[in-house]
């Protein structure tokens, strides 16, 4: 890819951040969209796009980025939680030390099974294209590699049909709401009796 590609797709990257990409119904989706964008600002290469690839397999893996990106910043959120709840607890009296700081145990649970989703989802579809993969020669280690994942995936038709890491992040997820609404209620519970707790003591 040369300067000029990469400056083209950090452009339109730069418009749709922006709100000033035009998307156009006749283009079908997004990737028509960029590609024929692509097409506009350089011409001929970027018909290249498409090479060794397939909506199928794009769509999977912009799928598994956001997740994995998602989790990326979930993770530092919970563990900011979790900190702020070890600074809270030694200020107050000792059983309610010792009721805030079970959040900071429960947290954990939460965070090694988001990390264990972000484990399974983290390989790589690209390269499987519509769901048969390519007789081209491509290196699906080496794009697999630049983009951080483990590795690919085996099995193409599984690769564009998985949706599991879904399934399992969404629950993940519900967990930590319910768990941050339990967190919500009991804070005002604590909030309220604090003082009385202080005034025994």
């Amino acid at each position: 890819m040369t300067i000029t590609e990469r400056d083209s797709i950090s452009e339109i990257e730069r418009r749709i951040e922006l709100g000033q990409f035009r998307w156009r119904a006749d283009r079908e989706d997004v990737h028509m969209n960029n590609e024929a964008a692509l097409i506009d600002m350089i011409g001929k290469p970027a018909k290249e796009l498409h090479t060794a690839r397939s909506r199928n397999d794009q769509v999977q893996t912009d799928f598994r980025l956001w997740c994995r990106d998602a989790i990326n910043r979930i993770v530092p959120s919970v563990k900011h939680l979790q900190g702020i709840h070890i600074s809270k607890g030694p200020n107050r009296c000792c059983y309610k030390q010792h009721y805030i700081l079970s959040f900071v145990e429960q947290l954990d649970r939460d965070i090694i099974r988001i990390q264990h989703c972000r484990a399974k989802l983290n390989f790589f579809p690209l390269g499987a294209c519509a769901l048969a993969g390519t007789d081209l020669p491509i290196d699906r280690f080496m794009t697999s590699e630049l983009l951080g994942f483990t590795a690919p995936l085996r099995n193409s038709i599984d690769s564009v049909s998985d949706r599991d890491f879904v399934m399992e992040l969404l629950p993940a997820n519900s967990i930590i709401a319910v768990r941050l609404s339990r967190l919500d209620e009991d804070w005002v519970w604590i909030h309220c009796t604090e003082r009385l707790c202080f005034n025994r003591e």
